[in-house]
């Protein structure tokens, strides 16, 4: 042999050396196909009844994953970041998985329970990110929307395990929807916010603070906002606030009330849903002292609520936020167009609701939806039949054929319908936007517009009024027929009842927010109008599975 061919036989071993060496590092774990039997034996078990654990082995061969620690201590690690989803890790994996994992030695039996119980784990907690932890149909009463399925594309798992990014696989599962990172990103500000001892407290109120006024007090104020600055200044670095007292104390004026601290107020305020008007008063001085470990529950119950909601998003929705009397049309491209809304009273909430919207009603009549109709007109018109006139109505059969009220017997009205004419008082206005739902609900116009000027919008019968409807309606038509805004208002003036369909639906969902992002990309804070932040907050609070 030449020295040649020897040369080119050396190469030939170190090639096939490298070879083997990168496929070994390749492989999930060297232990991984030599488990496989018995994990598919495992799996055969009857005492086993995991139909999703064994969909996702038996693409994968059965071969098993978790059998090296840098496999465990990156699954660890990935889970460890669901505290940022409001979860709670120890949910999925117990803290002393990495140790239990060291002492497993040579016992078959022991790998195999060890390797499922981390699958389950982990498929557990995508389960988790992809529908919610809790079930809204237990915690809501009005609750009709369909749980979202979730089921992993398992051959991507695969690839996202063995190449050890966890990361991704719970990506995968989680909303991709702006909305809820958003609130991530809070929930990991107001974290951070507590670990460095939360904000001061101020003490009882005796008089207003507002602007001229010089107090002691002020000084805490300052300090107490400092902490909850425009999203922009927002610190990953939990010394600044540790900074904050001394550069208050160093101002020489930290106790008179000044035009920029009103600002900062007034900022707290809108935020808080409270009347913009700059003063510490009752109901702003509350706001402040709410401790930050709530403001933390309040984004862990919205998260939640994000993701039994905002799952398989299309790039144009409409947003219905009821507890923060607000309206989002998001369009492709990102753009995010908001309104004021006007929602149900807390005796007669707006429900959650998602649907898509099919088509706008120009000049509606308006038919007396049967809960106003028992307990609002029906007591006015037993007390004065003379009411019906007055308001514009006219009583109908089921059938639709109208009726001599006189005729009535309004002790026992059977199946009488109540429709109002369209015009001036009709109180749906000159346009409504339709989608199908169990609680007839839908948006729309309204003649009493001042309703829009309040910071507490909770003023309907359930239905949810929309300022500025018109331009929602000429977004909508917009995107699917090209209507403008002229269009609209020559349909209007027309005085014609009519519909209009849309050429493509349009996604709609009608949830409540009591947290949310604001159109500063911070976290705005909502009162709980309905009452229903103390359940969701238990539910999340209990062992999964419990």
């Amino acid at each position: 042999m030449t020295a040649t061919e020897q040369g080119r036989g050396a190469q030939r071993w170190l090639a096939v050396g490298v070879y083997v060496c990168l496929t070994l590092l390749a492989m999930p774990s060297v232990a991984g196909p030599a488990l496989a039997p018995a994990i598919e034996a495992r799996l055969a078990d009857g005492e086993v009844h995991d139909s999703e654990l064994a969909a996702f082995y038996r693409s994968r061969a059965y071969h098993g994953i978790w059998q090296s620690p840098e496999r465990v201590e990156a699954l660890t690690d990935a889970v460890a970041t669901l505290q940022d989803d409001g979860l709670t890790p120890g949910d999925y994996l117990p803290e002393e998985l990495t140790a239990r994992q060291a002492e497993l030695g040579e016992d078959e039996a022991a790998r195999v329970r060890f390797e499922l119980d981390a699958t389950r784990g982990l498929l557990l907690a995508m389960r988790h990110l992809a529908r919610g932890k809790t079930d809204p149909r237990r915690l809501e009463e009005d609750w009709s929307i369909p749980l979202a399925s979730y089921t992993p594309d398992w051959a991507m798992l695969s690839q996202q395990l063995d190449a050890g990014d966890i990361d991704a696989a719970l990506d995968q599962a989680r909303p991709e929807a702006g909305f809820y990172q958003a609130m991530r990103d809070g929930l990991a500000h107001y974290r951070r916010v507590a670990a460095s001892g939360g904000w001061p407290q101020l003490p009882e109120l005796g008089e207003s603070l507002r602007e001229g006024d010089r107090h002691p007090d002020v000084a805490l104020l300052r300090q107490r906002l400092a902490v909850e600055r425009d999203p922009a200044d927002w610190p990953a670095d939990a010394e600044y606030y540790a900074q904050i007292e001394a550069e208050v104390e160093e101002t020489h004026e930290a106790e008179r009330f000044d035009a920029e601290l009103a600002r900062e107020v007034r900022w707290f305020q809108r935020r808080h849903l409270l009347e913009p008007d700059g003063i510490v008063g009752r109901h702003t001085h509350q706001a402040l002292n709410v401790p930050v470990e709530a403001r933390i529950d309040q984004l862990r119950v919205n998260l939640e609520r994000g993701r039994w909601l905002l799952h398989d998003l299309p790039a144009s929705y409409v947003l219905v936020d009821i507890a923060g009397y607000e309206l989002h049309h998001v369009r492709e491209g990102g753009d995010d167009w908001r309104t004021r809304i006007v929602v149900g009273q807390p005796y007669r909430e707006t429900p959650s609701i998602r649907s898509s919207i099919t088509h706008l009603t120009f000049n509606p009549t308006w038919t007396i939806p049967p809960t106003i109709f028992r307990e609002d007109k029906l007591p006015r018109i037993r007390d004065d039949l003379g009411y019906l006139e007055e308001a514009n109505l006219r009583v109908l059969a089921p059938s639709g054929e109208e009726l001599d009220p006189a005729e009535v017997d309004w002790d026992n009205p059977g199946g009488v319908m109540l429709r109002q004419a369209a015009g001036g008082d009709n109180p749906l206005g000159d346009l409504v936007i339709r989608f199908p739902n169990d609680h007839a609900i839908y948006l729309h116009d309204t003649p009493a517009r001042g309703l829009f000027n309040r910071a507490q919008r909770a003023a309907s019968s359930g239905c949810i009024r929309v300022e500025h409807v018109e331009e929602l309606a000429r977004q909508l038509l917009a995107d699917s027929q090209r209507w403008s805004a002229a269009d609209i208002s020559e349909r209007i003036d027309a005085g014609r009842t009519g519909n209009v369909s849309l050429a493509n639906r349009v996604p709609v969902i009608l949830s409540y927010w009591t947290a949310g992002p604001d159109e500063n990309d911070g976290i705005a804070f909502r009162p709980d109008i309905y009452g229903r932040d103390a359940a969701v907050r238990r539910a999340l609070d209990a062992r999964a599975g419990q």
